[in-house]
């Protein structure tokens, strides 16, 4: 499992002020862009913000394979939440997954939007050996979902802390990538933020599964 020293990165609130810096010779889609949060996660704003029409492949690529992960990420809490036999520190920890992650799927889907890029990478999931999910950036395929969905209790608990802890360091992988070689000043301040908060969580979970 890789661990990655946080980046001192662009806070979120960064995101709205670098959407905006474009030029003359920019197009312009109107779309919501990230703002601060108490919890250091990126929501959509009330007013849209401008989305540039600079970015290049990275950036594209970024939105495109972060959008499933996170809509992952979503399911997988929810299980949780819908589940009676979870302790409180679970189930605070899912909420804040799904409320954190489910604004940036809006978020990059309306880059792609501006940018006319398909929400899904061309060829599909299986052009970029996603084949069901399962084995792309630490994603469960269909039966660990139908296993995480079917668990009680401390098992499911453990599963569900085993699984997005790897699901989480494959998210902060694409982060990563996009970092070093993305261009659109938004989304890799969003791919810091997404490191920054998704290594806390990693570090969060750690602890306890180790207390279960």
């Amino acid at each position: 499992m890789k661990r990655y020293l946080p980046i001192a990165g662009l806070s979120v609130a960064a995101v709205i002020t670098l959407a905006g810096c474009v030029s003359d010779n920019d197009t312009t889609t109107p779309v919501a862009e990230p703002t601060a949060s108490t919890q250091g996660t990126a929501s959509p704003t009330e007013s849209s913000a401008v989305v540039s029409a600079e970015h290049n492949p990275a950036d594209a690529m970024f939105a495109q394979m972060m959008i499933p992960h996170h809509q992952q990420a979503v399911e997988m809490s929810e299980m949780m939440l819908a589940k009676d036999d979870v302790s409180p520190e679970i189930t605070d920890l899912a909420t804040r997954i799904k409320a954190a992650q489910g604004p940036e799927i809006d978020i990059m889907t309306g880059w792609l939007e501006a940018w006319d890029r398909p929400v899904m990478p061309d060829g599909g999931m299986a052009g970029h050996e996603m084949g069901g999910m399962g084995g792309m950036d630490g994603m469960l395929d269909e039966d660990q979902m139908a296993d995480l969905e079917a668990a009680e209790g401390d098992d499911a608990v453990g599963l569900f802390l085993e699984s997005m802890i790897e699901h989480h360091d494959g998210a902060v992988e694409m982060a990563q990538e996009e970092i070093d070689n993305g261009e659109y000043p938004a989304a890799i301040a969003l791919a810091e933020t997404i490191m920054e908060t998704q290594l806390a969580e990693i570090q969060e979970m750690e602890q306890l599964l180790a207390e279960l």
